[in-house]
């Protein structure tokens, strides 16, 4: 049985949702408008990169461009009004190759003229982990990637060009997140997923040793005034949380139960001004379906005065939403 939506007059800005359209998965614009039309306000979203759409032909760094153009075609199908009022993909980010270095400015620049005014930034995942149970991110990134000299001399291109930057990795390489972040102050920076705290594999059983170092890692990046950080993710499998095999689903308390340590730890780190929650969607459909993961954030959120800036206001300010 679905459950009441909570305040369902709260504008929400979803600042974290994928499209694709994979062999045994679909999730284009109309799952997409079915999702955000479930009864809480939803404004407007950004999509972020995810390994869909790249264009067939061409030099292999600038076939990530399709992705972004594919974007652009939804977004602007959502603008026509003629699907929806929710102005879907109103911001893109997507995926360069920043390990190419000086070279990557290119691509970065045909990004930004297919996105149709709506390009916005760049993931290059960095998601890695020694232990072979724990998927790497579909960049298939080495070791330390963002300490790499290339990498760094193409992540120097973003700031100029008035780009941010997603950093995806796992808890345990948090530290090369922030050493990033105080090599390149004047560059934004949003942290996807909480940080990607890990419980599965090696880290399964171990969620207290685990949350501690996550919890001072988390402190420590926050320092770094330009750094921002989504809250939300924590629907993944990979978090060990094992909502996605629970049967009946969770209801939106079990889940702000699990995820509430999460969630306030990085809003007492980063303050109500640099966080925002995100859905994760598709990704996070694996756990709880699209209204009962917003009433669970906003069990988690309360009556917090700054709810707002966190539902709605911070993402269209850090993604320049207007």
């Amino acid at each position: 049985m679905a459950e009441p939506i909570i305040e369902p007059e709260l504008a929400i800005c979803d600042p974290h949702h994928h499209l694709w359209d994979f062999p045994t998965n679909r999730y284009l614009l109309p799952e997409l408008l079915a999702d955000l039309e479930t009864g809480h306000a939803v404004e407007g979203t950004v999509f972020i990169e995810c390994g869909a759409f790249y264009a067939a032909a061409g030099p292999e760094p600038m076939r990530f461009v399709g992705e972004t153009q594919f974007g652009g075609g939804a977004a602007a199908m959502a603008a026509s009004g003629r699907y929806s009022p929710i102005l879907a993909c109103e911001g893109i980010v997507g995926r360069a190759d920043l390990s190419l270095g000086a070279g990557v400015e290119e691509v970065l620049l045909a990004h930004i003229a297919s996105g149709g005014g709506r390009f916005r930034g760049i993931r290059h995942s960095g998601a890695w982990d020694a232990d072979t149970r724990i998927r790497r991110s579909h960049t298939d990134p080495p070791p330390g990637l963002y300490a790499h000299t290339g990498f760094r001399e193409g992540f120097a291109r973003l700031a100029p060009l008035g780009l941010s930057f997603e950093a995806w990795q796992y808890h345990p390489q948090l530290p090369e997140v922030t050493d990033l972040a105080r090599a390149f102050p004047k560059t934004a920076i949003v942290l996807n997923h909480v940080g990607g705290p890990l419980g599965i594999g090696p880290y399964e059983g171990r969620r207290g040793e685990v949350f501690e170092v996550w919890r001072r890692d988390i402190f420590e990046l926050a320092k770094c005034e330009n750094v921002w950080v989504k809250l939300g993710g924590l629907g993944m499998p990979i978090c060990g949380f094992q909502f996605h095999k629970s049967t009946p689903p969770p209801t939106s308390t079990d889940l702000a139960a699990a995820w509430r340590p999460y969630i306030e730890t990085c809003i007492a780190a980063f303050g109500t001004d640099r966080a925002m929650f995100e859905s994760n969607f598709p990704v996070d459909k694996a756990s709880c379906d699209y209204p009962t993961l917003w009433n669970a954030f906003k069990r988690i959120a309360g009556s917090d005065p700054d709810r707002e800036k966190l539902f709605r206001n911070n993402a269209r300010a850090f993604y320049r939403l207007g």
